[in-house]
């Protein structure tokens, strides 16, 4: 019953719905289905769809996983990457994973919300040899440009118990150069400037603490930045072309302050790996970037690459203590219909 339930290969899908009964009536037959086939079955939701689901799967509902949603949406790369891992693991067991993940959109940042959408599609290559089962319970009552991403980012909709090839997906790369499409604003007159002529590493390490000490940003998270830094920099002058310049500056947004740090040079960046996007396999599959970009990207909160013509920038963020972002202090269910 495993090994069938494995073989029968990797789905993710779009459940659109507008109020209960649409949620019940296409995340239950999904889970029940797993139940049946010997999966192993996580529901990622919050309370009150937690609440929905145990009442309508009655006894069912104890071979459940829940796991909530505030603390599973926590960080794009690492929620990909964990949930990878446990993919992988459940095939080396002769099971599939099977996935409700009900996606945390609102009062979320913009910047939040891309990177979110951005992993979505980035799963779809991750873990194209799992096997793995993914549901995603998108309300009608979101945002119509969250709703519209979930239908280019998922390769079949769920109407009831059919599911229906999406004429909108995209695919990975082509979805994510879309999201790199635009420019990113300039950095702000008063953005610390450094000018890098050879990889020393340690005074750019002294140079960067010198700038972060004089942000609220924790003395682990400083850390973590001199350590992306440090990569970012080295994979300037290895794959870039000079002139290499260094940028920080505090970026206090509304509901997104993070201190920032970019590295630009004048060559056209293009590492393999598709920028970092796609986590190395830990069964031992065909990696993404294992190490670069993609631990560049575990260290920060978010990373923006841009790079064409006029040269590449690498643009780290790390969210300051009163960010009030969701990798920091999460989010409850949001009334969306259900």
């Amino acid at each position: 019953m495993g090994a069938d339930s494995v073989s029968a290969g990797f789905t993710h899908r779009l459940l659109p719905f507008s109020g209960a009964e649409e949620f019940l009536g296409g995340a239950v037959p999904f889970l029940r289905a797993g139940l049946d086939a010997g999966d192993r079955v996580l529901a990622v939701c919050g309370t009150g769809r937690e609440a929905l689901l145990r009442d309508a799967l009655g006894p069912a509902a104890e071979g459940v996983e829940f796991t909530e949603a505030a603390a599973w949406y926590a960080h794009p790369s690492r929620t990909l990457a964990d949930c990878l891992g446990d993919a992988c693991e459940s095939a080396r067991s002769g099971r599939r994973l099977r996935v409700l993940g009900d996606p945390v959109w609102a009062t979320r940042p913009p910047l939040e919300v891309v990177e979110w959408q951005r992993a979505e599609a980035v799963l779809n290559e991750a873990f194209r040899d799992t096997g793995a089962a993914i549901m995603c319970p998108y309300a009608a009552s979101l945002p119509a440009s969250v709703v519209a991403a979930g239908r280019r980012t998922h390769p079949e909709t769920v109407r009831g118990t059919r599911a229906l090839p999406n004429p909108g997906f995209l695919s990975p790369r082509a979805y994510c150069a879309r999201c790199d499409g635009e420019p990113l604003p300039p950095p702000p007159d008063g953005a610390e400037t450094l000018e890098v002529e050879r990889p020393d590493l340690y005074w750019i390490r002294v140079w960067v603490t010198d700038c972060a000490r004089r942000t609220p940003l924790p003395g682990g998270d400083r850390q973590r930045l001199l350590v992306a830094v440090t990569e970012v920099v080295t994979n300037a002058f290895r794959h870039g072309e000079p002139p290499v310049v260094l940028r920080v500056w505090a970026d206090a947004s509304p509901g997104s302050a993070a201190l920032v740090c970019e590295v630009t040079d004048r060559g056209r960046w293009a590492p393999d790996g598709g920028f970092g996007l796609v986590p190395p396999r830990p069964d031992g599959g065909p990696p993404g970037d294992r190490f670069g970009l993609w631990a560049v990207r575990l260290l920060c909160s978010f990373v923006q690459i841009r790079t064409g013509r006029d040269g590449t920038a690498v643009r780290l963020r790390i969210a300051l203590p009163d960010a009030g972002t969701a990798t920091r202090r999460g989010h409850h269910d949001a009334p969306n219909g259900a």
